[in-house]
């Protein structure tokens, strides 16, 4: 059976699941899945902590096990993602290039669209090929927001319209 809980962070609240093995889900907002029990677990609350201290500039990398459902070429797009140093962009051809797949930036794209476990796996550092911010699940306010914790080491500024 599935854990999740609910956390209250700096971009509003953020739901974390887990399936007793690792992480599977970070969801925007208080959204629990369907037959999950709400039921903060030691990864739970480990996993909450890390992202307190990346949202404070604290830590760059996570140090969790991580379980993400999807197909084959979206994990390797995935792997990709967490290769990605902190600090740094890549666009979707770049990906699409470290999955030995230089055509496939459209499909990169989609796969980083459903990308279950965002920040951690950090989704957010792909750029469109021109420098553009595009696309983010939680909005691309909080996606700026993130870039701005990595490039500075803090965000300065956190709006209540977040």
């Amino acid at each position: 059976m599935n854990n999740a809980y609910c956390y209250e962070t700096i971009i509003g609240k953020i739901t974390i699941v887990e399936n007793g093995v690792g992480i599977i889900r970070v969801n925007f907002g208080e959204q629990i899945p369907e037959n999950t029990n709400v039921f903060e677990t030691p990864l739970l609350k480990k996993a909450n902590r890390e992202l307190q201290e990346y949202f404070n500039g604290k830590r760059k990398s996570f140090d969790l096990p991580l379980v993400p459902q999807g197909t084959e070429f979206q994990q390797r797009v995935w792997r990709a993602l967490q290769a990605i140093p902190y600090g740094e962009t890549l666009s979707y051809k770049d990906i699409a290039i470290n999955v030995d797949n230089s055509k496939a930036s459209r499909a990169v794209g989609m796969a980083n669209n459903r990308n279950p476990i965002p920040i951690i796996i950090p989704c957010h550092r792909v750029i469109g090929a021109n420098g553009s911010l595009v696309g983010y699940g939680g909005g691309l306010n909080i996606k700026e927001k993130l870039l701005e914790i990595e490039k500075n080491g803090r965000c300065t500024s956190w709006t209540s319209e977040i």
